[in-house]
């Protein structure tokens, strides 16, 4: 079963690069009046999130990268990567690894509405008196989200809608974000 769904997933994900890249083809040859390749770079931002968080016994590192194209001025496609190390002195470390795609729709400069589809290897490994006990699976979150947007950075929310308490990389389906383009 897990395997047809990462299949699953891995098909769509190749077919969404595929449609993305022929279309971006096709739209440049029916151009007459073709500049050059660094329209394509101009029209390109780079981005993500970095994250660190401690506490009581508790250390959370997280990079998470991403780069974006404007198709125009409402509409942008990209591909994220993620990483994140977790652990909880004497309990478990984890290691959280992979890659998503998103859409970013702008219907007004200050709104942005977001779809995100991630793809994350989640390996967890008990330490201490859980020693032993290791989880090791792939989770795939589906985020649609909505933020105010000024300038280069947007701050809002978004929700996984397939968000399952009994497995997931994520406490909750709910969590909050800020996002940076340059």
């Amino acid at each position: 079963m897990i395997k047809k769904h990462a299949l699953a997933v891995s098909n769509l994900f190749l077919t969404v690069l595929i449609v993305f890249f022929s279309t971006q083809l096709s739209a440049q040859n029916q151009r007459s009046n073709f500049k050059s390749s660094n329209d394509f770079w101009q029209k390109v931002q780079f981005g993500g999130g970095l994250g660190l968080s401690f506490g009581n016994r508790y250390t959370d590192i997280s990079v998470s990268p991403s780069a974006i194209y404007n198709v125009n001025e409402y509409f942008a496609v990209g591909l994220g990567a993620q990483y994140t190390y977790v652990k909880q002195k004497d309990v478990y470390n984890s290691n959280l690894y992979g890659g998503s795609l998103i859409t970013l729709f702008n219907p007004i400069p200050e709104i942005q509405l977001s779809a995100e589809l991630e793809q994350l290897r989640v390996n967890v490994k008990g330490i201490g008196s859980n020693d032993g006990f290791s989880n090791n699976f792939w989770n795939t979150g589906l985020f649609l989200g909505a933020g105010y947007r000024n300038g280069n950075v947007t701050i809002g929310a978004r929700y996984n809608v397939l968000h399952d308490d009994n497995k997931s990389a994520y406490s909750d389906a709910f969590m909050p974000f800020v996002r940076f383009y340059f």
